[in-house]
């Protein structure tokens, strides 16, 4: 590991939850291209590693196995042009790894409208998950071999040994297939699987189908935000949404008072002075797909329990003791 590694991982450190140094020129986190343990928040399975003097990132959940470089071009793409700027200023980051001169002149890339899969309707474990949870199928797909699948449109598995099936969740923006979800049907320990096909582009799901001049509500995962009017989802950390003409969203958190990431979230987004959904004391499912499955009235209680600024602040406090 040279200055400048050290230097990238550093700037890159905040952005990484539950990032910390394990000894020298290893790194441990929390993955953010699978988004790791879904159940448990502290688990941290992603690793900078040293390999003949070029650091790599692996994930020990997804099994995501790819160069540092490779890993910042897919997490932050500012950061990454700045990066390989550098290195190329140096010639080389290590004995076998030399990076070729930067070019300017970028061809605008091309992206699928359609996905060559079957729809969910057309397989009975997808079709009968998703309806069981009230969801429905036909706004989803099916991928019997998931990585497989995923590396004819874009290299991103090693290995595809252990390949599963999922449900695939699509992400368009302005028409065109950007990204997906891979939403396991099995007892898969990493439930949900993000790929961005364009690595520029929204980690938005939803956002074709809004109506920017109405509120917008913002929620923790596609499938919740399809019982919501007007609602997008957020496939990753939480973003900045005025950059997709979003200016005044309504965020909807999940139900979990004891989950130190999501009230550091929340308490972020009022600090912010956005509006928040703040559920009462009497509401004891964690998100809105199980509130509809316990048939409540979802869009009545998220319109009665919206807050912001001070008044938001005395129900979190009130919410965080439950």
């Amino acid at each position: 590991m040279d200055f400048v590694d050290s230097k990238y991982i550093s700037i890159l450190s905040p952005k990484l939850s539950k990032f910390k140094k394990v000894k020298n020129n290893l790194y441990n986190f929390r993955c953010p291209i699978c988004g790791d343990s879904q159940k448990n928040k502290n688990r941290a399975r992603g690793y900078f590693y040293e390999v003949k003097n070029n650091i790599n990132f692996k994930c020990h959940n997804c099994g995501v196995n790819i160069s540092f470089n490779n890993f910042l071009k897919k997490i932050d793409d500012s950061l990454y042009k700045e990066y390989t700027l550098e290195k190329f200023k140096e010639g080389k980051t290590g004995r076998n790894f030399v990076f070729d001169e930067p070019k300017f002149e970028f061809k605008k890339p091309e992206f699928k409208s359609k996905i060559n899969l079957q729809k969910a309707t057309e397989n009975k474990e997808a079709k009968e998950y998703l309806e069981n949870r009230k969801l429905d199928p036909n706004k989803f797909y099916y991928a019997p071999k998931f990585k497989e699948w995923v590396n004819s449109l874009k290299k991103t598995f090693d290995n595809t040994t252990y390949d599963e099936p999922r449900i695939v969740i699509p992400i368009y923006y302005k028409k065109n297939l950007i990204g997906l979800q891979g939403r396991s049907l099995g007892s898969s320990k990493v439930k949900y699987i993000t790929i961005m096909l364009d690595e520029e582009g929204p980690k938005i799901y939803g956002l074709d189908e809004i109506d920017k001049t109405k509120p917008i509500y913002v929620t923790e995962g596609p499938f919740d935000s399809t019982f919501i009017p007007n609602a997008i989802a957020l496939c990753g950390a939480d973003g900045d949404l005025t950059k997709w003409g979003i200016s005044s969203p309504i965020w909807i958190y999940d139900n979990e008072p004891r989950n130190k990431e999501i009230t550091e979230r929340i308490a972020k987004t009022i600090q912010r002075g956005d509006k928040v959904v703040i559920w009462p004391s009497n509401i004891t499912e964690k998100d809105i797909n199980d509130m509809i499955l316990a048939g409540l009235d979802v869009k009545s209680v998220i319109e009665l329990n919206t807050y912001s600024g001070l008044e938001a602040k005395l129900k979190f406090t009130t919410w965080k003791k439950i």
